[in-house]
């Protein structure tokens, strides 16, 4: 059984991408949404745990549909194999358009110069667009008002290669615990679709208004965060058994052994108080593992917790073991997962960093290789190079 890509020559540092989680997650949340279609956000990488093999995953598990930000990420996973309905929830320019249709994509369509560029696209292949529209109603970002976005529709309805398949807005707080700017955003989004009544979809619900409120549902959801085994707050969907499916975890290289008032790392912002035992971890900020999370977080090792010492290096970082005095070189640490009975989560991580745990998991970069596990197995792995099947057994 592969344990870490550093066996063909890799970088000791890698994620695990637990598909049995994901797929528990999505089981849930689809049964939650019922009998609404769940739309599985997979932009951003699926929030750095690799669009193709997550989405494939979710699909798999229950969902309808995957949703992205861009072309570019639709199209990695068209090459990836991924066949199922891809909404794009994102600004998609008019000189994609013919890539859009190449691709038999749902674009969010914002402006008429868009929805004609389609249109001569979708008229040259012989096949028509489903777009969906996406109302302003608080966010301020890439919605239309409610009387441009019905006279965009109506437009967008005489046009017979276009199929306006769906309506949808983006809630601004709907994670917060007063919910009534959230309800007003609902209302208008109510109010417009009855003068769309044409409109087979609409969706709002992400993941708190999913988690919080079933009458927010309407005829599809949109999963993000959730999916990936995290509430977007405390209070959020606290009766579900969400599942972390991400561990991110790197190899010692050494250890050290450093005199009281030796200092570590660049800037010298640690020194050790006393005879330390030093583990050098090969996980950086060019990794994801954030430089401010230096001096404040704690790694796992040898099911133990050991402070982060010093700042965090781009391609490394520095963990006190004094406490774990068995540590050697080759040992695994765990930045982001568990050991044992120990436990760091991305809500942990973004505390200490002062952000989100979206940011956290997302920031992991592109040269992390993902392990996708089923049953505790490692079934495929993909680097920067290449994705790897692996041999049963």
């Amino acid at each position: 059984m592969v344990t870490d890509p550093s066996q063909w020559g890799g970088r000791p540092v890698w994620a695990e991408i637990d598909l049995d989680a994901l797929a528990h997650n999505v089981r849930l949340l689809a049964a939650r949404a019922a009998p609404s279609k769940l739309y599985a956000v997979v932009k951003a990488n699926a929030y750095g745990h690799g669009a193709i093999a997550v989405g494939r995953a979710a699909l798999a598990a229950g969902a309808s549909a995957l949703a992205v930000v861009c072309v570019d990420e639709a199209e990695e996973l068209r090459r990836g194999g991924v066949d199922a309905p891809i909404l794009v929830i994102g600004y998609t320019p008019p000189a994609d358009a013919a890539r859009v249709v190449a691709l038999d994509l749902r674009p969010t369509v914002a402006s008429a110069d868009v929805a004609e560029a389609l249109a001569v696209a979708a008229k040259r292949r012989g096949v028509p667009v489903a777009v969906h529209l996406e109302l302003e109603t608080g966010l301020n970002r890439h919605g239309l008002t409610p009387d441009a976005l019905v006279a965009l529709a109506t437009r967008l309805r005489a046009m017979p290669e276009l199929r306006v398949e769906g309506l949808f807005t983006h809630f601004a707080a709907a994670e917060e615990g007063d919910q009534r700017f959230t309800r007003r955003q609902f209302d208008v989004l109510r109010d417009v679709s009855a003068r769309l009544s044409w409109i087979p979809e609409r969706h709002c619900a992400a993941s708190a208004s999913l988690l919080l409120d079933h009458e927010m549902a309407l005829e599809v959801v949109r999963a993000g965060l959730s999916m990936y085994g995290y509430r977007p707050a405390p209070w959020c969907g606290t009766d579900a058994d969400l599942r972390p499916v991400l561990s991110l975890r790197a190899r010692v290289a050494r250890v050290l052994e450093v005199e009281r008032g030796a200092t570590v790392g660049y800037g010298r912002t640690w020194a050790a108080a006393r005879p330390s035992r030093v583990a050098l971890v090969m996980c950086g900020y060019a990794d994801g593992y954030r430089r401010s999370l230096g001096n404040r977080a704690h790694l796992l090792v040898r099911g133990r917790r050991a402070p982060v010492v010093g700042r965090v290096a781009m391609d490394m970082c520095m963990v006190d073991v004094t406490a774990v005095p068995e540590v050697r070189a080759g040992d695994v640490a765990t930045l982001l997962g568990r050991d044992g009975e120990e436990r760091v989560d991305a809500d942990e991580l973004a505390s200490l960093a002062d952000t989100i745990s979206w940011e956290i998991l997302a920031g992991i970069t592109a040269r992390v290789p993902r392990l996708y596990l089923r049953g505790g197995v490692v079934e495929s792995v993909s680097t920067l190079a290449e994705r790897v099947p692996l041999a049963p057994g």
